[in-house]
């Protein structure tokens, strides 16, 4: 039985241009996919670090989007990383915002919009699992 925080849940119109955005830049793939009888298809993503998807349920139209300071945020192992994604999102017309360098605990970070205008954050050098660590002491 799952304890604790375990997805989100955004509204997509097109599964695999979703399914595509999310893999290319976070590295997520999908792990569940079902559709219902009278219901909507619906996908779940993991990058498989933990126990955490994102659900993505198609829908016709996406009336509300998480963003544009909402947003789902994923660590990069490297700013060559950070850069060559940003690079990419640039000639494909997602780059929102950066990549910035901001002061500790925030580091190196990018806003990107996927599909549907929903907000994904790239970083590298935030401390979160450290923090986590550090406040359990």
């Amino acid at each position: 039985m799952d304890v604790g925080l375990t997805h989100i849940a955004l509204p997509a119109r097109n599964l695999d241009a979703s399914i595509a955005f999310y893999a290319k830049y976070a590295r997520m793939q999908v792990v569940h996919r079902r559709s219902e009888p009278g219901g909507f298809p619906v996908v779940w993503l993991s990058d498989r670090t933990r126990p955490f998807v994102i659900v993505l349920i198609q829908q016709p139209e996406v009336l509300q989007t998480l963003g544009p300071l909402s947003h789902l945020g994923v660590g990069c192992e490297t700013r060559a990383e950070v850069d060559r994604l940003c690079a990419e999102a640039k000639r494909e017309g997602v780059l929102r915002r950066g990549p910035v360098e901001s002061p500790y605990p925030v580091g190196y970070w990018a806003f990107l919009a996927d599909p549907d205008g929903h907000t994904l954050e790239i970083s590298h050098g935030q401390e979160v699992g450290l923090t986590v660590e550090l406040a359990d002491g």
